[in-house]
Parts: C-alpha cells; structure tokens; sequence
C-alpha cells in the first residue's frame, strides 16, 4: 500500500505525538538524490537539513547505492548479531587504514545499538566501569541524546522533562564561552575539581561537544579543550568526545577533535559513519580501558551489516583523497558568506559553529522559526538549533554542488528578507 498525497492524515491519525519534524515539513516527500528531497507533487526542495547530519554524503549516493545494491544481490549476511562477517571485517580494516592510523589512534571498535545515543550510554558506562566512579561532568547546552543516561548529561530542559524521573549522575558545569566577558569556564571547572570542598563528587568522565550541535553550534576553542582534557587526565577522569553530529566531516576534517591537541579517550560516532543513512553506532575506546565483558552492552542490532558495506565504501570514496577535505572547506567559505549577509541584516546577529556546521544567531526563536518556514515554502529544508531555536542551522550534505549550496543560501537570504520586511510593515 503506498500513501498519496490524500492519505497524508494518516499521520495525525495514526503517529504518535512524539513526531517532530514532519510538523515543519508538511509534505509527503517521494524521492531523494544528492542534496534535494522531492515531494509527492513534484516539488524539489534543497536540503540543508541532511538527516541531521545523518547523511554527509547526501541522499542515494550511487557508489554506496551499488556497493549496497550488490551485497544483496550476493545473499551477503542481512544481519549476524556481533559474528565475524566479510562485511565487518573490510569496514574494520579501511576504517582502520583510513582513519585510526593516519591520525595515530590506538582505539578498539566497540559496535553498539544503532543510534547515537546507545553509543553515549556505552562510553559512560565504560568510563564508570573503568574508574570505579559514577558520576560524569557534561557542560551546558550539551546534548547527547534522550534515553536515560545520555539524558542526563543533555541539557536541554524540554527533552529532561521528558524523562518522568529524577536524572542522577551527571554534574553540570559551564561550557566554554557561556559566561560573557573574559570569563574562562576551565578556571571554574578546576577550581570545583581542586576542592573538596565543592561537592562533587570524583568524576569517571568528562563529555562534551566540540561543537554544540543541537545546543545552538557553540563552538569550543582549542586552548579550552586543551585544559579540560588536561584536567580531566589530572582527576583520574576519562574524556568522552561526542562525535555523533560533529564527526565525519562535518567541521572539515573526520573527526571535530582533529588539531585540537588531544587524545580522548573515548569518541562516540554514529549519524554518518554508515555514510548512507542506515543505522550504525560506534564507540571507539583505548585498548585500557576496554573493559567491558562479553554482552555486557547489548543489543540485538550492534553492528548493522548493511551499513558497515556503505560505510566501507564511503571511506574509500570520500576519505582516501585528501581533495575532499579542501572540498568540505570550500564550501564551508561559501556558507559563510551567505551566512555573513544574513547576520548584517539583523542587529546582533552573530555567526555559529565552523567548517560545514554552521549557522546564525538571529536572538530570536520566533525570528529563527519564521525565517525557516518560509524559506521551506521557497524551496529549502532548513531547522533550527539553540536552547530558544535562535539559531537558524545549516547542516548540508557535504558533497553539495556549489551551484546547489548558491541557490539554497539565495533562497535563505531571500526568505530573511521577506521576514523581516513583513514584521517591519507589521509593527508600523
């Protein structure tokens, strides 16, 4: 049975409340190639929202398709639990070759559910089985995902309300740049760490975001990473690096921690590691301090075959040639240009985020909300981000044709303008 553009209230009838963002893309969507989404009635959009960086390389890339398409074909293993398979075994060794030893990276593999946040709640659970300890240090506006323990170290109060439970745990501390002026947040997380006094109890692992993805793409410097690795190493604590959104590509190099000089000691991946939308979650861990036993994390779907295909061909595709990288930063220039003209349009306004994770800052989530709805009703897919939704986020897929960013970003500046002048007349 398939739904036509009739049956598009079988949606309100029948999907729970919990749906989020089909209520700001009302629309039946058919097809999907590269950067553009297509809906039941022919009508193409730009995507800038790109699966929520669930697909860097955009939609049906045809080299992952095939290698997809063929593994089928061949009656390749559709699912094997955590066994031995070919699939896993050529994703583990380009990975490996790849990514892991170029960048010096001694970490295991550790696959577990399929979703990021499956991954968070594995890497807290190593770090405490590791440390002895129990409790974690996560930073405001972080996000990490909604089951309970990810949920605790995630910010955001609407999502923590949704838990229907106290949160344990986790002890909050300021992010870098939270506090305005020259106030530097590290000096505050040391002092609390230095005295016995604070009340905090020894940490097991300190996570975080170099990039706030979903808490409006704050960015962290790499001056303050460096001193809270260097604290974290100094309490005893291990550091969680939270790649699901930043990684891949997504900031311009694999991971977001690259050049930033240091060494976490766990990293969390998942969204575009399977590089075509299937679902896959990765922890990567120091050799000491693997340690949990045999199906000590479980899950019937750690390690999706299908995806370990489609992230295999991705590396080999995009990663062994060094010209994506200067690819990705083209296009992050031309992103921010558009941005540029965005901002100088609204007072206050500033930019967000760095490489292909960017964004503007309008001071106002109702701003933000409207210049996002009518730029989808122009032609574009594009959300919001920020503890208020004031960030108007762009998170395109990486491989955009410059043409096809142009007219997106033309779109966006055409749609804040519109905005703008319509709440001008308003107010007169």
């Amino acid at each position: 049975m398939s739904t036509h553009p009739a049956d598009i209230a079988i949606f309100k009838r029948r999907e729970s409340e919990a749906r989020s963002y089909c209520r700001g893309f009302d629309t039946v969507f058919t097809h999907a190639s590269g950067s553009e989404m297509t809906a039941h009635d022919g009508t193409r959009y730009i995507d800038f929202l790109a699966g929520c960086s669930s697909l860097n390389y955009g939609h049906n890339d045809p080299d992952l398709k095939a290698a997809l398409i063929d593994h089928i074909q061949s009656d390749g293993v559709a699912h094997g639990l955590d066994m031995h398979t070919d699939a896993k075994a050529s994703f583990i060794a380009t990975f490996e070759q790849l990514i892991l030893a170029p960048r010096a990276m001694p970490h295991k593999l550790m696959f577990t559910g399929p979703t990021g946040a499956n991954a968070v709640e594995a890497a807290m659970k190593i770090a405490r089985k590791a440390t002895g300890r129990s409790n974690i240090i996560a930073f405001t506006n972080g996000f990490h995902g909604v089951t309970q323990g990810a949920l605790a170290a995630t910010g955001n109060s609407y999502h923590r309300g949704g838990a229907g439970m106290t949160l344990n745990g986790v002890t909050r501390m300021p992010y870098d740049g939270y506090f305005a002026g020259c106030t530097d947040t590290a000096d505050f997380l040391e002092a609390m760490l230095n005295d016995r006094s604070s009340g905090i109890d020894a940490p097991a692992a300190i996570i975080l975001e170099t990039v706030q993805g979903e808490g409006g793409l704050n960015v962290a410097s790499p001056s303050w990473l460096k001193r809270v690795a260097s604290l974290a190493e100094q309490a005893g604590a291990l550091l969680i690096i939270d790649d699901v959104q930043a990684g891949c590509g997504r900031t311009g190099t694999f991971f977001s921690f690259e050049s930033m000089g240091i060494s976490p000691d766990i990293v969390t991946l998942a969204k575009s590691i399977s590089g075509f939308g299937l679902p896959m979650g990765l922890v990567l861990v120091k050799p000491q301090h693997d340690v949990m036993g045999p199906a000590e994390h479980n899950g019937t779907f750690r390690g999706n075959t299908h995806a370990f295909v489609t992230a295999r061909a991705a590396l080999e595709k995009f990663w062994a040639d060094p010209q994506f990288q200067k690819d990705i930063a083209r296009r992050a220039d031309l992103v921010e240009d558009g941005l540029q003209q965005i901002a100088a349009m609204i007072p206050g306004a500033c930019l967000k985020g760095r490489g292909m994770m960017r964004g503007v800052d309008v001071k106002s989530g109702a701003l933000a909300g409207d210049i996002c709805a009518r730029a989808f009703q122009n032609g574009l897919i594009i959300e919001t981000s920020g503890a208020e939704d004031e960030v108007i986020k762009i998170l395109a897929p990486l491989t955009t044709p410059d043409d096809t960013l142009r007219a997106g970003l033309k779109i966006l500046i055409s749609a804040t303008k519109a905005t703008l002048n319509t709440k001008k007349i308003a107010a007169e």
